[in-house]
């Protein structure tokens, strides 16, 4: 893993995969640089140079309390900087909504491919306080209950999905990863009805999703790439249930940026 800073100081950790042109991944929630693997590897594979990295409060970045939507713009161009500028960056989730966020924000990330991301134009929106609740579990020291009322309030899972997720081996691994659920809430709602400067980006957009995934990301993708002008809307089959193929995604990215 290499290390540039943010504007704030706050270390941001990243890894490289493969030579070329750099695409830059953005995870989405409660994952890690890690998670990133299949399709940064897929990138250099292709040709390019696959950036992940770990999105602070995560991983081997660091954090500094109180961050906002802007820090997080900051710490991506922290890391295209660092790589040398990117001719892309493909996002997926709330990493989708960040790239984007990021590219209306100023930020020089090239292409812009944005994997579902989790948008709801002022339909069905959390709570006003579920950031503020949140940051209260994780001051508390209850992390657990942290994650547990993300995914149920700010992400909309099924609760029996949760409770299945949470009696499973992997909930401990998410644990240290809870105060990055305040981040993507913050994030999430400060451009869940996306800006005037978010849907005049002057960049190409391509957007993503598969055929089976919530609905609620069907709907997100699919009018994003109606308000955005010229932007692609892409089907991807082999990506399942929220969970971007890496060689179809690729493919994609590929046959856009050759």
């Amino acid at each position: 893993m290499h290390t540039t800073n943010s504007a704030d100081g706050t270390p941001i950790a990243y890894e490289v995969f493969g030579d070329g042109p750099a695409v830059v991944v953005v995870n989405g929630a409660l994952s890690q640089a890690s998670d990133a693997t299949g399709l940064a590897q897929a990138l250099a594979d292709a040709g390019f140079r696959g950036v992940a990295y770990d999105r602070r409060a995560r991983g081997s970045s660091g954090d500094a309390r109180g961050s906002t939507p802007e820090r997080e713009a900051e710490d991506l161009a922290a890391v295209i900087e660092a790589v040398g500028g990117a001719t892309a960056v493909l996002g997926h989730s709330s990493g989708a909504v960040l790239a984007l966020y990021a590219a209306a924000s100023g930020v020089d990330t090239g292409a812009l491919f944005l994997s579902e991301p989790p948008l709801r134009f002022g339909v069905d929106e959390p709570a006003a306080d579920l950031a503020e609740r949140l940051q209260r579990f994780v001051d508390e020291g209850r992390p657990d209950d942290a994650i547990v009322t993300f995914q149920l309030e700010g992400v909309g899972l099924p609760e029996q999905m949760v409770e299945q997720f949470r009696q499973s081996n992997q909930f401990a691994a998410v644990l240290p990863l809870a105060q990055s659920t305040v981040y993507d809430t913050n994030l999430v709602n400060a451009s869940s009805v996306p800006s005037a400067e978010m849907l005049s980006v002057r960049v190409p957009v391509t957007i993503l999703r598969g055929e089976q995934t919530f609905p609620m990301l069907l709907t997100a993708a699919d009018r994003l790439a109606e308000e955005i002008a010229g932007a692609e809307l892409v089907i991807v089959p082999e990506s399942v249930m929220h969970r971007p193929d890496p060689v179809a995604t690729v493919r994609v990215v590929t046959e856009r940026l050759a």
